[in-house]
């Protein structure tokens, strides 16, 4: 599934106009990625929980030469399935 096929089946199941739907999934991500920027989880009971954490910086090797080289620390999203989710995907 893509964007506007996710789209199209919130406008159906909404009875909102594809673009209303639009605005309104655009809205969620946006706000999601707010609260991820400034370092708050999300938490939608029985769906999910995004979070940010924290990776340490590394030292790695170029697979070709072999030489070491260092890699950074950065800040990542992460997903969490909650309960439901868990139980809806795995039959």
């Amino acid at each position: 599934m893509n964007k506007n096929d996710l789209v199209t089946q919130v406008a159906a199941a909404s009875g909102l106009t594809k673009a209303d739907a639009e605005r309104a999934i655009e809205a969620t991500f946006s706000s999601i990625t707010d609260s991820l920027r400034d370092g708050e989880a999300v938490r939608l009971i029985g769906f999910g929980t995004f979070a940010v954490t924290n990776r340490q910086a590394t030292e790695g090797r170029n697979p070709r030469t072999g030489e070491p080289l260092k890699i950074p620390a950065k800040r990542l999203a992460k997903f969490s399935a909650g309960k439901q989710l868990k139980e809806a995907v795995s039959g």
